[in-house]
């Protein structure tokens, strides 16, 4: 049995190892990183033998993170359809304007979901009572890797944004 005190330190470790995973660095690209200073004009082009264009990269990891976050925290929350609900409707952003809320609203609920799991008194191991058995830990870990599919190769513009949440 652990003495009460080695399991408090365990937890505080484990939290920090998940915020610097939802952080992003070490192996993988920070989102920070991903789309600063990404010209307007390759937001919506996509990379040769790539299917996806940053924008809509940036959609997917916005809406499946959102989707995520709501579910961890909101009984009531109903998940889009999958696929098409994960998805942008068009390859590129309509204007700067959507660009930039894409990126404002990932930004601030990758910032909840780092208060939900550095919280003390949220239990990342208890079962979600909406759920079938996910806990705060595992969708954590979901939201970190919220792209599906294959990673894309090495040295793509797709790879940067991909990395962002790659496991």
């Amino acid at each position: 049995m652990r003495h009460p005190k080695q399991s408090s330190n365990h937890e505080r470790v484990l939290r920090r190892h998940l915020l610097e995973l939802l952080a992003g660095g070490s192996a993988h690209a920070k989102f920070e990183d991903a789309v600063k200073d990404l010209p307007a004009g390759l937001r919506g082009a996509k990379p040769e033998k790539f299917p996806h264009s940053p924008w809509m990269l940036l959609e997917h990891l916005r809406l499946a993170q959102w989707d995520i976050l709501e579910f961890s925290r909101n009984a009531k929350h109903v998940s889009p359809k999958w696929p098409e609900g994960y998805w942008p409707k068009t390859e590129g952003p309509p204007n700067q304007t959507a660009w930039n809320k894409g990126v404002k609203d990932f930004r601030r609920d990758l910032k909840s979901m780092q208060e939900l799991v550095a919280n003390p008194k949220v239990d990342l191991f208890a079962p979600l009572p909406w759920g079938d058995g996910q806990t705060i830990l595992r969708e954590q870990r979901v939201s970190r890797c919220a792209v599906s599919g294959c990673a894309p190769p090495a040295g793509s513009l797709e790879v940067m944004l991909y990395s962002t949440w790659v496991c």
